[in-house]
């Protein structure tokens, strides 16, 4: 039964990337959270401790500031690479944060934060 259940699991996953080429969103920019995000010439992207959603969220989100802290003035580029320092689920809650309300570093922070709040409750840990 489990073999069968990890089959019907690898073969709706291929549908769903084989499908990708009927994908509704005709332009890149929908599908992007933060646009005319500017990136420095010689940025290279810090090595973050992954926020797997099972420690507190607040410290995860100090860290992140600490070692984004020479970009601190750059809140397009904070929102932008801060998907870097996620894994697991909560990967998933930062990109279903709806773009529309998402238009500063604070929004970033009170949706995501919100998000984990919700699955937290939802799952009663």
């Amino acid at each position: 039964m489990v073999e069968r259940e990890k089959f019907d699991h690898i073969e709706e996953r291929l549908r769903a990337i084989e499908g990708g080429r009927d994908y509704a969103f005709a332009d890149m920019a929908e599908l992007c959270l933060v646009l005319d995000v500017v990136i420095p010439l010689k940025f290279k992207v810090p090595d973050f401790d992954k926020y797997k959603g099972t420690t507190c969220s607040k410290n995860h989100l100090k860290m992140y500031n600490k070692k984004m802290g020479a970009y601190s003035k750059n809140e397009k580029l904070l929102m932008h690479f801060f998907q870097e320092s996620l894994t697991r689920v909560v990967v998933t809650l930062y990109t279903n944060l709806e773009p529309s309300q998402v238009h500063s570093w604070k929004d970033l922070i009170v949706g995501f934060i919100g998000s984990i709040s919700t699955i937290l409750i939802w799952l009663r840990i």
